[in-house]
């Protein structure tokens, strides 16, 4: 029994050297690497804490997506074009900056984030808005930018950008096909 405790004991010794092994180095200004895209409104994003490398899923505050993936709802309208500008705006590997407001995490225990593209300070959830992929989702207490989303959005709605001009919008402002 005591061979296989001290193999067990020098198996965990070599596995957290492993993963701090697995530590990235960012760039000035990020706090973190897109690893992928989920949907319109999520990423995974790889973080370092203390150390290691941690990835998690960051879901974009302030702004909603039309839905692609979530389990029993169909494909909302313009929820794959949404989706793929996300991935043309964060592609693997992409250097970015999470920024929070007050709570930290949803409900499904997502890091909830403003996220900027590192290389030229892009607002990845304002730019989305502006372009008409997302409309604002203003959730308490984390409403920051709200205003500001709204404002945004209205000129893209105005303007007939992206979903605008393709989905049909009801009186309380979902977006349907």
């Amino acid at each position: 029994m005591r061979p296989l405790i001290r193999f067990l004991e020098v198996a965990g010794l070599v596995l957290s050297v492993a993963s701090c092994a697995a530590a990235v180095d960012l760039p000035d200004g990020a706090n973190a690497l897109v690893q992928r895209v989920i949907d319109g409104d999520t990423i995974e994003a790889r973080f370092v804490v203390d150390g290691r490398a941690v990835d998690e899923r960051v879901r974009l505050i302030g702004i909603d997506t039309p839905e692609t993936k979530k389990p029993g709802s169909p494909v909302e309208c313009y929820g794959p074009e949404a989706s793929a500008r996300t991935t043309e705006l964060l592609p693997p590997g992409t250097p970015i900056m999470v920024r929070r407001d007050t709570e930290p995490r949803d409900d499904y225990g997502r890091l909830l984030g403003y996220v900027y593209r590192t290389s030229d300070g892009l607002f990845v959830n304002e730019t989305l808005l502006a372009e008409g992929f997302a409309s604002k989702l203003s959730i308490s207490p984390n409403d920051r930018l709200a205003d500001r989303f709204a404002t945004v959005e209205a000129t893209a709605r105005e303007s007939g950008r992206g979903m605008w001009a393709f989905c049909f919008t009801d009186p309380t402002g979902s977006v349907t096909p």
